[in-house]
């Protein structure tokens, strides 16, 4: 008698009928959800994300929301902050961009590559992907500079402790390493141009004084930053040609984006987080070598067909 009556609660018929229209709207809100987050690439979302912190940040500015210390504060990576306890900012700095030609050069590049690594891996694989190389590339940069950053070489080695860092930079590198597995020797293009304009904005500024001919310098080079990114979407061959695009293969493409810059830093100060850019690179590096190792015959193939 007791196994009839547990066997009739559990028919679907005498489910109380608020019950069922809960489950059938928790469905309906839940498939509604997907088709809204699959009309965009995660690349895509993370890029729209990117953009919409930078406004919020632009706009707290000008209305007078947040000041700019506050703002570094809360949501830049800085090494002294961090081991105090900001350890949210290895998060909430790979979403945080201050400068606009930063946030436009970043959301180029993982438009361009992270777009190509989803369709590899998958959105789910990617995405905690992109959230755990960033995170790391965060992590071994507050490491190097807090230990070693405290000395006049380490400083322009490793970053002084007490300077803020913020940008998807570790994270898009991330993303060039696990490509440089994979796809090894795909060609690809680095846009060279802005990278050597912000190089001679930051020697420049070495040598000359501020004055009205370093305003006017620096307005030219941001000017020929913006110039260079719209450039490459150009169906004028010429017009490519001005932004300096390198060719090289995948695997030389992370190797040429930071050793030069680590040998200028040791000259000149450059507003580059190289070490988080290496934490990304080895995060990226590691995955591929995980993937390449479980995955051998998929890897294989994905290399020999992006030749």
């Amino acid at each position: 008698m007791a196994e009839k009556w547990f066997e009739n609660k559990l028919e679907k018929r005498n489910l109380r009928k608020y019950t069922t229209k809960r489950l059938r709207g928790g469905y309906e809100l839940n498939t509604k959800f997907n088709k809204i987050s699959r009309k965009f690439s995660i690349t895509n979302w993370l890029i729209i994300t990117n953009i919409i912190v930078y406004l919020f940040i632009i706009l707290s500015r000008i209305f007078g929301v947040l000041s700019e210390q506050q703002i570094l504060n809360i949501f830049a990576l800085q090494a002294n902050a961090f081991f105090s306890g900001a350890f949210w900012t290895v998060l909430t700095s790979m979403f945080t961009h201050i400068w606009l030609p930063h946030l436009f050069f970043n959301i180029i590049s993982l438009f361009f590559i992270g777009n190509f690594l989803e369709k590899i891996i998958g959105r789910k694989k990617f995405f905690w992907f992109y959230i755990i190389s960033g995170i790391f590339a965060g992590f071994f940069y507050s490491v190097l500079s807090f230990y070693f950053g405290t000395t006049i070489l380490g400083a322009k080695i490793f970053v002084d402790p007490s300077i803020f860092s913020v940008g998807a930079s570790g994270a898009i590198f991330g993303i060039a390493g696990l490509l440089a597995i994979l796809t090894p020797f795909m060609r690809v293009y680095l846009i060279a141009g802005p990278i050597f304009a912000i190089i001679l904005q930051y020697i420049l500024r070495a040598f000359i004084p501020p004055s009205q001919i370093l305003s006017l310098i620096d307005f030219i080079i941001v000017f020929y930053i913006f110039f260079s990114i719209f450039a490459i979407f150009s169906f004028n061959p010429k017009m490519r040609r001005l932004a300096i695009p390198l060719g090289m293969p995948f695997w030389v493409l992370p190797i040429i984006a930071i050793v030069p810059l680590v040998i200028i830093g040791l000259f000149v100060p450059l507003p580059i987080g190289n070490t988080a850019h290496l934490g990304g690179l080895i995060a990226g590096l590691a995955y591929g070598y995980y993937l390449k190792k479980r995955y051998r015959r998929k890897t294989v193939m994905i290399s020999k067909h992006f030749r």
